[in-house]
C-alpha cells in the first residue's frame, strides 16, 4: 500500500457514510490491515490528522445510526476494529489526536493507562484545530468535512475560522466575548488564556486580551449528518 492509500481509504469510508452506502467492505479492509501499514503510511502529522479525523467522524455515524449505540458508550467502548485492534472514539480523539491526554484534565495531564498501540500512532504535536473538525453528532459540533492529505492544513484553518465566526459573539463595548465551551473543556490544548488570545487575533483579527470570556452552553441536541455542503 502506498503512503497515500490509507488516507484515501479513510476519505472513501466517510464519503460512503455521507452517501449512505454500504461500508462493510471498507471496514473489513481497515480491520485486516497489518499495524505495520499504519506505521508506514501515516508517517507525519498531516497524514495522521486527516486519517484519524475522517475515521472518527465516519465511525461516530456508523455506530450511532447503523448500530444504535448511545452516549456515553459510543465514546468509551471499543466498538470498531482497525489493524486487528479494537478501538474507541475516545482512543482516537483523546489518545491519538490529543496525544493521549486524560479526558477530564482540561488537557493538562497525560493518561498513564495509554496502550502501546495508541502511543505508536499518536500525533507528534497536538493541534488545537482538531477540536473544530471532530463531530459527535450534537447541534453545537462543527460540521463534517472530508479531510484530505493535500489540503488538511488549509482545511483545518478554514474549519477553525468558520466555527469561531459562527460560535463567537464579541461585545467591544462591554469587553466580553461569548464563545464555544470547547475552549473551557480543553483549556490546555489551546494554550490557556494566552493561547486563546492568540487564536482570536490570528483567526478573527480581534485582540481580546482584556476581554472577559463567557463560555456558551453546549447544545447536545442531535444533529446527525451535518456535512459541509458539496464536501
Amino acid at each position: 500500500m502506498s503512503t497515500d492509500q490509507l488516507n484515501k481509504l479513510s476519505e472513501k469510508l466517510l464519503l460512503y457514510v455521507k452517501l449512505e452506502k454500504d461500508t462493510s467492505l471498507i471496514q473489513l479492509e481497515l480491520k485486516n490491515l497489518p499495524s505495520s501499514v499504519f506505521k508506514s503510511c501515516l508517517v507525519d502529522d498531516n497524514r495522521k490528522k486527516a486519517f484519524w479525523i475522517n475515521i472518527y467522524n465516519a465511525f461516530f455515524l456508523i455506530l450511532r445510526k447503523d448500530r444504535g449505540v448511545e452516549k456515553p458508550d459510543i465514546y468509551r467502548k471499543r466498538l470498531f476494529v482497525l489493524a486487528g485492534r479494537k478501538i474507541s472514539l475516545d482512543d482516537v480523539e483523546h489518545g491519538i489526536l490529543r496525544k493521549y491526554r486524560y479526558k477530564y484534565s482540561l488537557g493538562f495531564f497525560a493518561n498513564v493507562m495509554t496502550s502501546r498501540f495508541i502511543k505508536e500512532h499518536t500525533v507528534d504535536v497536538l493541534d488545537y484545530r482538531i477540536h473544530f473538525a471532530l463531530n459527535c453528532g450534537a447541534l453545537s459540533c462543527p460540521p463534517i468535512a472530508l479531510y484530505n492529505l493535500e489540503n488538511v492544513d488549509t482545511q483545518l484553518d478554514v474549519a477553525t475560522q468558520s466555527f469561531l465566526e459562527g460560535e463567537s459573539n464579541i461585545d467591544s463595548q462591554n469587553k466580553t466575548i461569548s464563545t464555544t465551551a470547547l475552549f473551557k473543556w480543553f483549556y490546555a490544548d489551546f494554550g490557556g488564556r494566552k493561547g486563546m488570545n492568540k487564536i482570536f487575533l490570528e483567526q478573527l483579527n480581534k485582540d481580546v486580551s482584556d476581554y472577559r470570556i463567557i463560555y456558551r452552553e453546549y447544545s447536545w441536541e442531535d444533529s446527525l449528518d451535518n456535512f459541509i455542503p458539496d464536501n
